[in-house]
């Protein structure tokens, strides 16, 4: 091992990730006194949060009357009562602070003719427990993301975060079940750092890339989920995994919800709005699952758009040119990037296409990272902490409403940043680490950079995603499920077999491809698992051999740990149906109306 050089950090906090979970966390931490580092495999602006569109949610009642009740409702329903209850709640109950928070760093939201923060309809988000609309998604054009992430960003510089750019992380330091920091190569020179840490919050992201097409940059690959499965912990969930309903034919690039929430509409080949008979209340802003399996359902059964009858069309056209250049510009450059389309002008071809993972890192509302003890309850992971997608607190349950995720990152990484700060002295000192704490993560990298085996990295890279793509779909069978475990796990076998022809240290993509499959591989077994594993339809997960819901024996979170040669091992823990306080009753489970 005398090829690396290790370089030692100390801070009292570590956060894996820039994105707007990482970056509200990092100048939390910072604006707290705390010292911190923040490690990220990109330039923290083209973290994956840039691309979010359509916006954030928040019960202001600009546009509306509005309650954050109505809110925690929405989003229990949503989540197929999944979610658990207290952790809603929390979220929607400070989403309005958070957003004006936000708005007093810097974000530029767009304005109503009053000057106050504009706000959109969205999928799922209604007033009066379900009975009329609400307009709750607080937009900054059809940019939200962006404006979010470079305010952030530019927060925590002014707070004096500690950020290192273009830095992977490669394994959590354990000792004793205790997180003790992270070891992270530089790609841009070769050496290996090993970053000290009373806490390390993991805020990496989804793992969209498991599957052929997805809306997920090609950065989004699940490091944490990968770590944390390595570390002998498990993930949660992992078989809800969320189709947005409009990713652009043949290109998976994603059309916001809000062109939905603007007045946009889908059509099959007919022309018919077939929304209306799905989901006669709701139309085309019912929640995701709905809209994506109905759209699914048009396509099998032949009313399908195209030569090929396999999309549909998405009709912006009517909303006119001065509103598309106002709310949706972004859109309609997309569409005639990726579609050749002039939105003004004729429909966008749409498919549904991964978009969201509700599954992750197991977490409460300080985001505390959990796990089950040896008499199966729940219990902290000491020193370790997750937040934003790769966490799963579990806010969205089996589905994510539209809207949701960036209120997620903001409310649970200021969640997570106040939670050191009152748990974490500055400048305490350290203990010693054990002189073999990184040995096993600078064997496994050594391993895989001489790997001289038959299969090139995006050989077995493209076998896992259309083996998802086909077996871990918008709908489901255990015929299916059973036949892409048999071929997932014949992937996972021959990731034994890996070639990387690159031996250097110094910006090796080919390595850095290769690390990351190694934490997809994981985290698509612990989904097809779970798919399988889990007997009812439930929000994303539409088994067609089982499909209605169960909640007489399937009300429970799933929990999946992954063994080093690709088995699986699943145990539940309960959901939370008590809310935090008295201030709203617990909304009990019922029979879906959508």
């Amino acid at each position: 091992m005398s090829d690396y050089q290790i370089i030692d950090h100390s801070y009292d906090v570590v956060v894996v990730g820039a994105g707007g979970a990482g970056l509200r966390a990092t100048f939390g931490l910072a604006e707290a006194g705390l010292s911190t580092a923040c490690l990220t495999k990109v330039f923290p602006t083209r973290s994956h949060t840039v691309a979010a569109q359509g916006g954030i949610s928040a019960a202001l009642g600009n546009m509306g009357e509005d309650d954050w009740r109505w809110h925690m409702y929405d989003t229990v329903k949503g989540s197929d009562w999944l979610g658990d209850q207290d952790a809603i709640e929390f979220m929607c109950k400070e989403a309005p602070a958070a957003v004006i928070e936000l708005e007093h760093y810097g974000v530029p939201f767009s304005r109503t003719e009053e000057g106050r923060i504009y706000q959109r309809p969205f999928g799922g988000m209604t007033t009066h427990f379900g009975k009329g609309i609400a307009q709750r998604t607080c937009a900054a054009a059809d940019r939200t993301g962006h404006a979010m992430l470079h305010t952030l960003y530019q927060q925590s510089l002014k707070h004096n975060a500690s950020f290192f750019i273009e830095y992977f992380a490669l394994d959590l330091i354990m000792e004793a079940g205790e997180c003790r920091g992270v070891l992270a190569l530089n790609m841009s020179d070769g050496k290996l750092h090993r970053f000290r840490a009373h806490k390390t919050i993991l805020a990496t992201g989804g793992y969209g890339r498991a599957w052929f097409s997805c809306t997920s940059a090609h950065t989004c690959t699940g490091d944490g989920g990968g770590m944390v499965l390595r570390a002998g912990l498990p993930l949660q969930d992992m078989e809800f995994v969320q189709f947005h309903p409009t990713g652009i034919y043949g290109a998976g690039c994603l059309i916001t919800e809000g062109s939905r929430g603007e007045g946009g509409y889908l059509t099959n080949s007919s022309g018919e709005r077939f929304m209306e008979r799905f989901a006669p209340n709701a139309k085309d802003l019912a929640s995701r699952d709905v809209v994506s399996r109905s759209m699914t359902v048009e396509i099998r059964e032949g009313r399908g758009v195209g030569r090929a009858k396999d999309h549909i069309h998405l009709h912006l056209e009517h909303l006119g040119a001065e509103v598309i250049k106002e709310r949706l510009p972004g859109i309609a450059e997309t569409a005639r990037i990726f579609a050749g389309v002039d939105v003004n002008k004729e429909p966008i071809p749409v498919l549904p296409t991964v978009h969201y993972n509700m599954g992750g890192i197991p977490s409460n509302v300080q985001g505390e990272a959990m796990t089950l003890d040896s008499a199966h309850r729940e219990t902290v992971v000491p020193g370790l902490m997750a937040v934003g997608e790769a966490a799963c607190v579990s806010v969205h349950g089996a589905n994510r409403l539209g809207s949701n995720s960036l209120l997620d990152l903001v409310v649970f990484g200021r969640a997570a940043a106040r939670h050191c700060a009152a748990t974490v002295k500055p400048g305490t000192p350290h203990r010693a680490l054990k002189a073999d704490a990184t040995e096993a993560a600078v064997a496994r990298l050594d391993k895989l950079r001489h790997a001289k085996g038959a299969r090139l990295t995006a050989d077995i890279r493209d076998d896992m995603q259309r083996t998802m793509q086909n077996d871990a779909a918008v709908f489901r069978t255990g015929e299916t499920l059973d036949e892409g475990k048999r071929k997932l796990a014949a992937v996972f076998d021959s990731f034994a077999d890996v070639q990387v022809a690159d031996r250097s240290l110094i910006w090796n993509t080919d390595l850095i491809e290769t690390l990351e499959l190694d934490n997809l591989l994981g985290q698509a077994v612990a989904t097809l698992h779970c798919a399988e594993n889990r007997k009812e339809s439930r929000g994303a997960q539409a088994r067609e051999d089982f499909p209605d819901r169960d909640d007489q024996n399937w009300l429970k979170h799933s929990l999946c740990w992954v063994e080093a040669k690709g088995s699986t091992r699943i145990d539940y823990r309960p959901v939370h149906l008590n809310t935090l306080t008295d201030d709203v009753q617990t909304i009990a489970p019922k029979v879906r109306t959508y």
